[in-house]
């Protein structure tokens, strides 16, 4: 399944009025919750999340809202790169691993920028279009919502 149309299926879920959505087609199982609501960067869910030890260590942080990002002028020529799903962030394929980029890397379409890790499936999230890597607004092992924006890019 392309992450196009796991975009139009979170889509589908945000405007309805279901909680969850779960598609399976032949060895891909796709599951979409509505994320808890968050206070002053607390999630406000009904039972604790479980984390693993090293993720449990890290502080906390609310995933990035998109309005965030639109208020700055400044910003307005830069195109942003949105997590298709609600999941992890990890900034490099492994914890002794480079990141995948950096500020003032250039990409290209179909480069790996980072992973979402979502039940415990590595998402890698490619470029849509080219461009140099502007701002990297989630930290790495950050909880991340879908459509979240990620990184900002002043495409070519």
């Amino acid at each position: 399944m392309d992450i196009s149309k796991v975009r139009e299926l979170v889509k589908m879920v945000e405007e309805s009025g279901i909680e969850e959505l779960e598609v399976i087609h032949k060895d891909t199982t796709i599951r979409i919750q509505k994320s808890p609501t968050y206070a002053a960067g607390v999630a406000m869910a009904p039972a604790p999340m479980v984390l693993p030890a090293a993720l449990s260590q890290a502080p906390a942080a609310a995933p990035v809202a998109a309005a965030e990002v639109v208020a700055d002028p400044a910003r307005a020529k830069f195109k942003d790169v949105r997590s298709p799903i609600v999941g992890t962030l990890y900034r490099a394929p492994s914890p002794d691993s480079d990141n995948f980029v950096s500020v003032g890397d250039h990409i290209s379409v179909g480069q790996t920028l980072c992973i979402v890790e979502a039940m415990k499936v590595m998402n890698e999230i490619d470029a849509e279009f080219s461009g140099v890597i502007r701002e990297i607004l989630v930290e790495n092992g950050s909880p991340v919502e879908a459509e979240g924006v990620l990184f900002l890019v002043e495409p070519d």
